[in-house]
């Protein structure tokens, strides 16, 4: 397989999928960079081997066709100031002003396409869709892990028209590297810490990882679903009645397996779900009626962290308390800390999901975990076990 470091990309015009669906404030103006700047060592790459640039992304959900606020144009401010070359703009993804300017793009130079989600077909997976795009150049990298779990044309349905020239960019291998490194090339103790507000979005992950990890840490909304499962007073703590049976099954699941599944003993409760609530740090059997759990207690904290410092492999996904508010942040913040003091002992630290990834960059500890995944949904479900469309189209002859 083909990749960034070994391909010729000399006079060759380059079509990359990447994720540039940033945030933007009311001025239109990109309010956090990274998914653009964890795209850029790959687009380097690529013009300095000589190639030439077409970049394809979708940015927000657009309904009904074009929509000035969900125009990339918006990026080319930012992008000309990353890159020391030409950024054209298409104010289209196909049609003849995106093929004349493809076809007059010169090596080293970038072309950045309109919105594909402007069209409908991108995200049916279209195959003529697909086929216009194709048309634009003549290799076909994927770098956009975000959205590599869905068969959309640009993701998977565009790489049957290069079978013999396609490849991952840097992103996208990383991505599936830190993975695989923590399912398949995996350094025990592997601790996975699990947090959120359900578990209805958890389960397949969790029954996953009962067959892969050492301890299993709950904590977040979810810790109430499987409290009130061991027969707990959880008073109006947040709980999926519904799934109160296949908690119980992950909790059986795991004794048979000999699998530390931890769920915190105790939980900082609110007497109203808002930030100056009055609170108190209970038993996790003993949550008055009418309280609700909205963090893991001091004792929990001090369990997990314990776990933690002797993990050599961690996956964190989901935070331990509503940390939004300042009130309820603590178990998300310590647990951050304790992934990345044991990181800083020679863990390897996969941080997942957009939760965590917040705590993780709200608390500056970024640099002191191994990786940030940049797609939580895909993550999740590479982890599940199931097949990224986006990741199958590459690897596939």
């Amino acid at each position: 397989m083909h990749t960034l470091d070994t391909y010729d990309f000399g006079g060759k015009k380059v079509l990359i999928r990447v994720d540039f669906n940033v945030p933007l404030n009311d001025q239109h103006q990109i309010t956090d960079t990274n998914r653009i700047d964890a795209a850029a060592p790959s687009i380097r790459r690529i013009l300095e081997k000589g190639g030439a640039v077409i970049l394809m992304s979708h940015l927000g959900r657009p309904k009904e066709g074009p929509e000035n606020r969900f125009s990339l144009h918006h990026l080319l401010p930012y992008l000309k100031q990353c890159f020391d070359t030409k950024v054209d703009f298409a104010s289209d993804c196909i049609g003849e002003e995106a093929t004349d300017k493809a076809a007059t793009l010169k090596a080293g130079e970038i072309l950045l396409l309109e919105n594909l989600r402007f069209y409908k077909e991108e995200t049916k997976g279209d195959k003529a869709f697909a086929e216009k795009l194709a048309s634009l150049g003549d290799v076909y990298v994927n770098d956009a892990f975000g959205t590599a779990h869905r068969a959309h044309a640009s993701t998977a349905i565009i790489a049957e028209f290069f079978p013999q020239d396609k490849m991952f960019g840097f992103l996208m291998q990383r991505e599936l590297e830190s993975i695989d490194k923590v399912l398949h090339n995996t350094r025990r103790p592997f601790t996975a810490v699990l947090g959120g507000a359900k578990i209805s979005g958890k389960i397949e992950i969790i029954h996953n990882l009962l067959d892969k990890a050492d301890h299993i840490l709950i904590g977040g909304g979810m810790m109430f679903t499987f409290l009130k499962a061991m027969g707990k007073e959880v008073g109006s703590s947040l709980v999926e009645d519904e799934l109160l049976e296949v908690a119980r099954e992950a909790i059986e699941k795991a004794k048979e397996k000999g699998v530390n599944l931890m769920i915190p003993e105790d939980t900082v409760a609110a007497d109203h779900f808002g930030n100056e609530a009055e609170r108190q740090t209970v038993d996790c059997a003993d949550i008055p009626e009418g309280w609700m759990g909205l963090d893991i207690g001091p004792f929990a904290i001090g369990d997990f962290s314990d776990v933690i410092a002797e993990s050599k492999t961690i996956l964190w996904n989901g935070p331990m308390g509503v940390f939004e508010m300042e009130n309820f942040a603590n178990g998300t913040k310590e647990v951050a800390y304790a992934i990345a003091e044991a990181t800083d002992e020679g863990a390897f630290s996969l941080i997942g999901g957009g939760d965590s990834v917040a705590a993780i960059t709200k608390y500056g500890l970024t640099k002191r975990v191994s990786y940030v995944s940049t797609g939580g949904g895909a993550m999740l479900e590479y982890i599940e076990g199931k097949e990224l469309p986006g990741v199958t189209a590459i690897k596939k002859a």
